[in-house]
């Protein structure tokens, strides 16, 4: 299935796909460590999923566990997930906003030259 087509969802160390349309369970994935909260990432062709000290990378059309790594002298908590292929929006939103923050400082900089 095209990872365009899905959420992805976490609870309770549960992973979940929906599908975007019907929200539909496609496939779900259960952490063999850790417990509570899941912080996801979707990284390209890879979720990162963090559970209390562990980070597991899952195929994101399947749900099938690719790696695992226990992070040992990390500690436990709340995971926070980035990487440079992890976008946070839509490309077309992140270009509007690139195309804006260029205009802004284009402005800025010929307001202080004719000063």
């Amino acid at each position: 299935m095209d990872i365009n087509s899905l959420l992805f969802v976490g609870f309770n160390r549960k992973v979940g796909a929906l599908d975007r349309v019907t929200g539909q369970i496609v496939w779900e994935w259960q952490a063999p460590s850790g417990t509570g909260f899941v912080s996801l990432l979707l990284d390209g062709d890879r979720l990162m999923a963090a559970v209390q000290g562990y980070t597991y990378c899952l195929d994101p059309r399947t749900g099938a566990q690719l790696w695992m790594n226990p992070m040992k002298g990390f500690g436990y908590g709340v995971t926070s997930l980035t990487s440079v292929r992890g976008a946070s929006t839509h490309p077309n939103l992140g270009a509007s906003a690139a195309q804006q923050a260029q205009s802004t400082a284009a402005s800025s900089a010929a307001t202080t030259s004719t000063m």
